[in-house]
């Protein structure tokens, strides 16, 4: 099966001086003049970590390309939208790029993640504990919303009758996917989540997702957790061969593996307003040269995932942009 590659542009560097919106657009041109790139990927966040806001860049860039996906990895804020404004959103969305999106839900952060994050849910009227609920309440809907006319919906959060959405999404279905790790180094600075917890989510993908996005796993531990969420989807009565897989990651390609992990920190610490630790950066990151990135990627393809999105941790976006087309990408032009 063909490498399939992302480019993740980084939406929140236009409110850290990284790059302007301009860049942003130009890129998605570049990514897809390349030929290199099946789709372009934005991030989503309302207050824990500000950005241009995804449906409206994503709309933007459907009006400058003619073929790649237009995908959100993952809308943090879903759980804030309420499902049937959403709908005719991303529904517009889906229509303007004539069968682009790629809608990747999540959960977004706990409050426990950072003041920003408790705010972030508390402007908008969410308890954290509902995340969960929202998440599963808000795809039923949107699936309904999406193929059907005159929907009622009573549930714990929602509740309306006869509403028919338009225009609808030119995809039938229209994908969802839920992005998701609760395992290893994103869970509370590297300790394991509760086997609960992880069990929940990795079952919410397998009875609602059309795919799953994860990060910060070793090729290992990917393979790991699909063949669980799989054996999940068997048990739902679903297909898993139906089931997509793909990884939202970094890349920085230097001579030097030290110098490129230490960059790719720099840029990640600034990116999240955080201080990641060199674990957390490095299994969040191919770094290093040509060779060793080309290695990792092949490595994470073989382990079974379909898909990997590549954000390029450097203050030099275009000089790493070029490096991987040249230097990365013919390795695996068969």
């Amino acid at each position: 099966m063909r490498a399939s590659f992302g480019l993740t542009l980084a939406n929140r560097g236009v409110i850290i001086g990284a790059v302007k919106a301009s860049d942003l657009i130009r890129m998605a041109q570049q990514a897809e003049g390349s030929g290199a790139f099946d789709a372009v990927w934005v991030g989503d966040s309302l207050l824990a970590k500000p950005r241009l806001e995804s449906v409206t860049l994503l709309s933007a860039l459907a009006s400058v390309t003619t073929k790649v996906r237009l995908a959100v990895g993952c809308m943090a804020t879903f759980v804030h939208r309420h499902p049937v404004l959403f709908a005719q959103q991303w529904a517009s969305l889906d229509v303007i790029s004539n069968g682009r999106s790629w809608l990747v839900v999540c959960l977004g952060g706990p409050n426990e993640q950072s003041a920003a994050q408790a705010l972030e849910h508390a402007v908008m009227g969410i308890q954290a504990k509902e995340r969960p609920a929202r998440l599963a309440e808000g795809i039923a809907i949107l699936r309904k919303l999406f193929s059907e006319k005159n929907v009622s919906h009573h549930g714990r959060f929602y509740q309306f009758d006869n509403v028919t959405v338009e225009p609808r999404p030119v995809q039938q279905p229209c994908p969802i996917w839920i992005a998701s790790n609760p395992t290893g180094l994103t869970w509370r600075d590297g300790a394991s989540a509760p086997d609960g917890v992880i069990e929940r989510s990795f079952r919410r993908v397998a009875r609602y997702a059309d795919g799953w996005m994860t990060n910060k796993v070793s090729p290992e531990q990917f393979r790991q957790q699909w063949a669980r969420i799989t054996a999940m989807a068997r048990e739902e009565g679903r297909d898993p061969a139906k089931l997509g897989a793909a990884l939202y990651h970094n890349i920085n390609i230097q001579q030097e593996r030290k110098a490129a992990l230490e960059e790719s920190k720099a840029f990640l610490d600034k990116y999240y307003t955080s201080n990641f630790s060199a674990a957390f950066v490095e299994g969040f990151t191919t770094a290093g040269s040509p060779k060793q990135c080309i290695q990792e990627l092949k490595d994470y393809f073989n382990s079974g995932l379909q898909h990997i999105t590549l954000r390029l941790t450097s203050w030099d976006q275009q000089g790493q942009f070029e490096r991987f087309l040249n230097e990365v990408v013919p390795a695996f032009a068969s």
